[in-house]
């Protein structure tokens, strides 16, 4: 049995859409995988914050530790949540239940008090070990957190679970000018010989030739072999209207029933309506922000590649655009939030994308697939 542990440097870096893309491309060639997520993260709270609680407070310890997400609902989201992901990703990848595992861990604060106050001792290297042993197949494909340091609390960050299982590591960088080299190099420092390569993710299409021709040969002559280099997908970085609603907490003034539109870039409508719809004619499935008072800009938006008006300011819309909507079939949401916030909630909407959607998991198996080097990959593993 091999293993394979696919990391990144950082969050939302594209793990999921790499194992996606290999899997497939290992299937094809007889090989019988497993996967599992050893840690997902619960909640953002951070633990340190909570040592200074008044204990006579309903923000102590045992309130906190007994309700680690604060209520109930929260905690059956993030369980509905965990069991999704691991359901989607044992049909995209036609996996059987004795080829799949559940989490041994869920980040939260609470359970990182337990740990930092010695009430948690649990050996999870060990426990991962135990588990993992107990998969049938050829290799196991284990998705990292979110980061290289995720879990080392718990022995569970990246480099410790290479060194449990002695595993390889595929790690998955999302492209930046700036930080890719440095996030690369240091992660080959510290993940040593266990580090078979990477794949550099989310390069916009300007920019390919440049990695190709620099990039790349700087890492392969620093030893770190480069399996893959995939450009950027507007639609694998889409969210869906009602991903948007849900963010923004919005009334549907109209469609409620196409809240499954992909959106796959932001616009404002802060100029004029000229300008607004040359600046419009350039965008692709656009969510459009604009003030509920601007009906020039919305009607501009609505002629164009809009997938969804975002009114600002929880102004009512004219009739008449209401009218130009529905026959479009373009939601409407208004928002009760000026329009910067809004702009920055759905920035971060953009930044946590995840494979939820039938046609997200069928681009990213194509799309990563058709560019990595599996066989090389194999020959690193082995197999």
């Amino acid at each position: 049995m091999k293993y394979l542990l696919v990391a990144s440097t950082e969050a939302c870096s594209g793990k999921s859409a790499t194992i996606l893309g290999i899997a497939d491309r290992l299937q094809d060639k007889g090989i019988q995988i497993a996967y599992t997520q050893p840690l997902v993260t619960g909640n953002a709270i951070d633990p340190l914050t909570l040592v200074n609680f008044d204990c006579n407070t309903s923000d102590s310890f045992d309130s906190v530790r007994s309700n680690p997400l604060g209520t109930s609902d929260r905690q059956q989201t993030l369980e509905t949540r965990i069991d999704n992901d691991v359901q989607l990703m044992a049909q995209a990848l036609s996996l059987p239940a004795e080829r799949l595992g559940l989490p041994l861990l869920v980040l939260d604060a609470a359970r990182s008090i337990d740990r930092l106050t010695g009430i948690d001792r649990q050996d999870y290297a060990k426990l991962l070990k135990e588990n993992i042993q107990q998969f049938p197949g050829d290799l196991v494909i284990l998705e990292g957190g979110a980061n290289l340091h995720e879990g080392s609390l718990f022995n569970l960050a990246a480099a410790q679970v290479a060194e449990t299982l002695d595993a390889g590591v595929l790690l998955v960088n999302r492209y930046d000018p700036l930080s890719s080299i440095d996030l690369l190099l240091t992660a080959q420092q510290q993940l040593g010989n266990r580090l078979l390569g990477c794949i550099i993710n989310d390069i916009p299409r300007d920019r390919v030739e440049t990695v190709q021709t620099t990039l790349v040969p700087y890492l392969e002559q620093s030893g770190i072999p480069v399996f893959g280099i995939v450009h950027r997908n507007g639609l694998l970085r889409s969210v869906t209207v009602k991903q948007l609603v849900e963010q923004l907490d919005a009334e549907v003034l109209c469609r409620p029933d196409r809240l499954d539109l992909m959106v796959e870039s932001l616009s404002i409508g802060a100029m004029n309506v000229n300008s607004a719809l040359e600046y419009f004619r350039r965008g692709n499935n656009m969510a459009v922000v604009t003030g509920g008072d601007r009906a020039d800009i919305q009607l501009a938006a609505l002629e164009t590649s809009t997938q969804c008006l975002i009114l600002t300011g929880h102004l009512p819309p004219q009739p008449f655009i209401v009218s130009r909507a529905e026959d479009l079939e373009i939601p409407i949401l208004s928002v009760d939030l000026d329009t910067l916030t809004t702009v920055e909630i759905i920035d971060r909407a953009f930044g946590q994308v995840r494979l939820q959607e039938a046609i997200k998991i069928n681009c990213a198996r194509e799309l990563f697939g058709n560019h990595f080097e599996i066989d090389r990959l194999m020959s690193s593993l082995g197999l």
